[in-house]
């Protein structure tokens, strides 16, 4: 992981957690040590994701944590 996808990471884990109204190391926890959310889908998809808009990427990482049975 090189210093913008980190970057872009907290950007998401940040901006969930605003969004679902929920502490960021819950949405962290649940990114990275509940599943394989930051591992496997932000850090590996980071060229195509960081061109979206805040509000897409947000939506798709929810999308994702429901399709993964993900909860915080």
């Amino acid at each position: 992981m090189n210093e913008r996808q980190l970057g872009f990471a907290v950007f998401c884990i940040e901006n969930v957690a605003i969004d679902m109204g929920v502490d960021a190391t819950k949405v962290y926890k649940a990114f990275a040590k509940d599943s394989d959310i930051l591992t496997a889908y932000i850090i590996p998809f980071y060229e195509p994701l960081h061109t979206q808009g805040r509000e897409y990427v947000v939506e798709e990482l929810e999308r994702l944590m429901k399709m993964k049975g993900v909860t915080l």
